[in-house]
């Protein structure tokens, strides 16, 4: 059998970026190896979690293509896959873990636990529960019994040292000291992050788990509690956590952080799995550009690096507009189209389409535009000249290209040229400019730079001959005309 791996999100929010790379990892460990992939909701917070925030964890992974083959909507053998459904198993293994021995009832009141961290405090000292309940008399129990009074389960610590092999730091060992006396059900009876991970990891058959180095100081407490019930420890490999560009760990501060909102922003899945794959982890190779076929292959626990990683925004502009290039230009048009149509460009009764099919037009639009675009929002607004009627006119692309005396009857002059060109493609598109400022005595370049503000309204454009075929000559000659009679005005 291959490995079961499990990535286990907590819904209090959306996917977050860093779940979103353990979540690759793991996923891309149970692929290499002909594994199972396994996700749990932890909803045991009841207060925090919400079907909205389920609803957008499971898009964020279909969106970056992590098919799960356990978990909610795929079932499985091991279910339920929601916490909130397990928590009968939860009490049953906290009841075990009194009658082994393993724990005690803690009928510490929330108050003299906030009283004793307080005077721990004020004293510049660390505070660790007294084992206060560890001791107390038969009959002191029973007669707060008799009352019915709340009562959590902590876990007794036991004096060894716990140690463990971790997949990416090696030996790592902790001082039982450093480890108080954890509640693992609450007086509320529902079960601490500690006690549920365990239950559900044992009843799952999870073999490796992949998660943050801030789940570190947490491993020792689970490892403890995997031996208290009899089963075995799976292995466990902790990533590197993911900081932003001022070295501190990622948070809104640097900007954006759920994989829904880089989804909103333009990004392609396929470079934002390629940018999340290589926060920390690496082949073994120069190689950035990776499609998912190729991770999977070469995927492995070894190649995580202890370090941080730092979440770099301009990397991720340049990779996403490397997909952007590559794509082809179909899937391409169809993840674009719908930004148009939000936007209310697209379609546009302007466009002559009666030539012109509107797929294939829209089509050599985006072709076009591509090079010139890191994210699939922006090609809104580089559309916008192609699919509107009236050219807003940048005042900079104005005043460096459209001061030149003379100029009316130098755009009069070609927009007559065009006008009666036929065929209206590039090679005489461009033989006509080039031909009209020759005759006009002026160099091509004035013509050129003049035509494309008149037609974009911009300094910058993709090449200007495609862009006049693509528009087409009546729109073409009628944006010249406007710029003609614009200059007009200003004489």
């Amino acid at each position: 059998m291959g490995p079961r791996v499990r990535f286990a999100p907590s819904p209090t929010g959306y996917l977050h970026v860093g779940g979103a790379r353990t979540a690759l990892f793991t996923w891309l460990y149970a692929r290499r190896h002909g594994g199972t992939f396994v996700l749990r909701i932890e909803d045991t917070d009841v207060e925090r979690s919400s079907t909205d925030m389920v609803a957008g964890i499971l898009d964020g992974l279909r969106w970056l293509g992590l098919d799960w083959d356990e978990g909610p909507e795929a079932g499985g053998p091991h279910g339920p896959y929601f916490q909130s459904e397990r928590l009968v198993r939860y009490r049953a293994a906290a009841a075990r873990l009194v009658a082994g021995g393993h724990a005690y009832y803690c009928y510490c009141s929330t108050e003299r636990l906030r009283d004793e961290r307080e005077k721990a405090e004020q004293c510049g000292e660390a505070w660790q529960y007294d084992r206060a309940c560890l001791a107390l008399p038969p009959e002191r129990i029973a007669k707060l019994e008799a009352v019915a009074a709340p009562r959590a389960i902590r876990f007794k610590v036991p004096a060894t040292r716990t140690a463990f092999d971790d997949a990416i730091h090696g030996r790592i060992e902790f001082d039982p000291r450093g480890i108080e006396d954890f509640v693992v059900l609450r007086s509320d009876k529902y079960p601490t992050y500690h006690l549920s991970v365990v239950v559900d990891d044992v009843d799952m058959a999870i073999s490796h788990v992949i998660r943050g180095d801030d789940h570190l100081s947490n491993t020792p407490k689970h490892i403890l509690l995997f031996e208290a019930l009899g089963a075995t420890s799976p292995v466990f490999a902790h990533v590197p956590l993911i900081l932003g560009a001022d070295k501190k760990r990622l948070s809104k501060r640097h900007g954006a952080t759920s994989v829904t909102e880089y989804r909103r922003q333009g990004y392609l899945p396929g470079a934002m799995v390629n940018f999340l794959a290589l926060l920390g982890w690496s082949p073994g190779d120069d190689r950035e550009l990776m499609s998912v076929t190729e991770l999977i292959e070469s995927f492995s626990l070894e190649g995580i690096g202890g370090g941080n990683a730092v979440f770099n925004t301009e990397k991720l502009d340049w990779m996403n507009g490397q997909y952007i290039a590559r794509l082809p230009v179909e899937e391409l048009t169809a993840a674009v189209a719908p930004l148009l149509i939000d936007a209310g460009l697209w379609p546009n009764v302007g466009v002559d389409l009666q030539v012109r099919p509107a797929d294939a037009w829209l089509h050599r639009l985006v072709d076009l535009l591509r090079p010139r675009a890191k994210r699939l929002t922006e090609f809104v607004d580089l559309a916008r000249p192609f699919l509107t009627d009236t050219v807003e006119y940048e005042p900079e692309a104005v005043d460096q290209h459209l001061s030149v005396p003379g100029l009316g009857g130098h755009v009069a002059a070609l927009a007559a040229t065009l006008r009666t060109l036929d065929p209206f493609d590039e090679p005489r598109v461009e033989a006509a400019v080039r031909g009209t400022a020759a005759e006009r005595g002026i160099k091509a370049g004035v013509l050129i730079h003049a035509t494309r503000v008149a037609v974009t309204g911009r300094l910058a454009s993709p090449g200007l001959f495609e862009v006049l075929v693509l528009l087409g000559r009546e729109r073409t000659v009628e944006r010249l005309e406007r710029v003609v009679n614009l200059l007009a005005t200003r004489t």
